[in-house]
């Protein structure tokens, strides 16, 4: 049976409603955030929309810049249980998986018992997710695409709702190993993190060097994030935002125009997925009913940036991917 005007006027006016909610609970956890991390207000958003789309951030900046405070403040902020790992060159999967012990009862019967790893919460912090080995960073994979581990054969579900937010230091390159590409596939968005402005920094530097440094308080709960993210998969979407991130996604792929001459291999089908998602998370992150074209052109380089890899003659000429991109949504800006 079809569904009648008054059905779909009650879903939209339902959706709406959820929307302004959800929306208001959001602003409140932007400030509360705001609060702590000074001159990041669009690390920040970026980092929400990650989590509100369900998906995995890769934080790039030097140290000092907060990246820990601000999983930390989300963490608590949105009311998830938050664990970290500091990945260093001798870790091993087991300490972040978990591993199955041996134990003796007082009949003298023996049997293995899995002990959880700290993968086994709803926000993790990789810390420097690249001094640790190929073996120990595969280990991750299976947790950030399916959302559960195996270990000695058997599967083991993850806390839902489950996100990684790894942190990586584009400087000191000396003992770290490059995530491969399957792995960066796996985050949905690459977030640079810069230097705060001095406006920010002067901020940061009176109230964090005092005795009366704000406490964070719990804004959301994983339930309510679950919810949220839920909403957004029904946050409609145009066709004009649907043709403009066909249109970005496709074009930075190498097919031998002018600008993809210079890509080696550019984004696949699950970079227009978590450009798409990102987008409905966005609106939903500013109280929007719908995504816009603005929203594919400003989530664009966090999205596509570490899912593109340039020629080796391009990046002899001083080519960088942002730079691609920038010539890549320029028809859409």
């Amino acid at each position: 049976m079809a569904d009648t005007p008054q059905t779909n006027l009650q879903d939209t006016q339902d959706l709406t409603a959820d929307i302004e909610r959800i929306g208001e609970k959001l602003a409140k956890a932007r400030s509360a955030i705001g609060n702590v991390i000074f001159g990041q207000s669009e690390v920040v958003e970026q980092t929400l929309t990650t989590l509100l789309a369900g998906g995995h951030a890769l934080l790039i900046g030097v140290p000092g810049l907060g990246k820990t405070k601000l999983v930390e403040t989300i963490g608590t902020v949105m009311g998830l249980d938050e664990k970290r790992v500091q990945f260093t060159p001798d870790l091993m999967p087991a300490d972040i998986l978990g591993s199955e012990v041996l134990e003796e009862a007082d009949t003298g019967r023996r049997s293995f018992r899995f002990i959880p790893g700290p993968v086994f919460c709803q926000l993790l912090m990789a810390d420097e997710i690249n001094r640790a080995s190929p073996r120990t960073q595969s280990a991750l994979l299976q947790a950030m695409q399916e959302g559960s581990v195996s270990v000695a054969g058997s599967r083991h579900e993850l806390p839902d709702p489950f996100h990684v937010l790894a942190t990586q230091n584009p400087l000191e390159l000396e003992g770290t190993y490059p995530l491969p590409e399957a792995q960066l596939d796996r985050f949905l968005m690459e977030i640079d993190v810069d230097y705060p402005g001095r406006d920010a920094e002067r901020e940061m530097l009176v109230v964090t060097t005092g005795s009366d440094e704000a406490p964070v308080a719990e804004v959301m709960s994983g339930n309510e994030l679950k919810e949220a993210q839920r909403l957004v998969r029904r946050i409609p979407v145009g066709e004009s935002v649907v043709e403009a991130i066909l249109s970005l996604v496709r074009s930075g792929r190498p097919d031998g125009s002018d600008t993809t001459e210079m890509i080696s291999w550019g984004p696949g089908p699950r970079a227009s997925q978590a450009l798409m998602l990102a987008a409905r998370a966005r609106a939903l992150l500013d109280g929007r009913y719908a995504p816009s074209v603005d929203d594919v052109v400003t989530l664009a380089a966090p999205v596509l940036r570490h899912r593109m890899a340039l020629t080796f003659a391009a990046r002899a000429d001083g080519m960088t991917v942002d730079r691609v991109i920038e010539r890549l949504k320029a028809p859409l800006a």
